[in-house]
């Protein structure tokens, strides 16, 4: 069981553009080539985190709050932890838990609902940092796709040097290069 950060990135190292949009990645030609892979990771997941700009995109992109359906077609019945300080639409029939909590605290919780399965950490890059920070972060798969934005929300925004990150894997998935790296604690 591993916690593990898996997110598609531009060139330049940008998730979203400055008004939290992931349209760039579903414009790359090939993108849903790239994407038909994820049912092999998400296989893996008993749980996810991810932050509240990152539920309100998906939310807004797949009219969930019209068709939550949706939701289950892509995650299932995982249970999903959404870090906001916000209030946010809920999702009819998804087990998804609004939480102000720090990352340590609930991580344990993701923990014992995931059971042997692993955690995905979906973004955005500042809640991974925090994840980070606090040393809980086991792994990076990274999906670099070819786009320049400029701007926008960072990959993670975090001083994590060479020392903490291993490379152990390059593959080319159509136009898009995966990079997956173990990532170590700070001493």
């Amino acid at each position: 069981m591993a916690t593990i950060f898996n997110t598609a990135t531009t060139l330049d190292g940008y998730l979203a553009t400055t008004d939290h949009s992931l349209d760039w990645l579903f414009e790359v030609p090939g993108s849903d080539e790239a994407e038909s892979g994820i049912g092999d990771f998400t296989a893996r997941v008993g749980a996810l985190a991810m932050g509240s700009s990152t539920y309100e995109w998906v939310v807004r992109h797949e009219s969930l709050v019209e068709h939550p359906e949706k939701w289950t077609e892509w995650y299932g019945d995982r249970p999903t932890w959404v870090f906001t300080h916000r209030d946010l639409p809920v999702l009819a029939g998804a087990d998804i838990r609004f939480t102000r909590a720090p990352v340590a605290e609930v991580h344990a919780e993701m923990l014992a609902a995931a059971g042997d399965r692993d955690i995905w950490l979906m973004g955005g890059g500042d809640l991974v940092g925090q994840f980070a920070d606090a040393g809980l972060v086991d792994q990076l798969i990274v999906t670099v796709a070819p786009v320049t934005l400029g701007a926008g929300a960072p990959l993670l925004p975090r001083d994590i040097r060479s020392d903490r990150l291993t490379l152990t894997s390059v593959r080319q998935v159509g136009p898009f290069a995966e990079l997956v790296y173990e990532v170590r604690s700070a001493s």
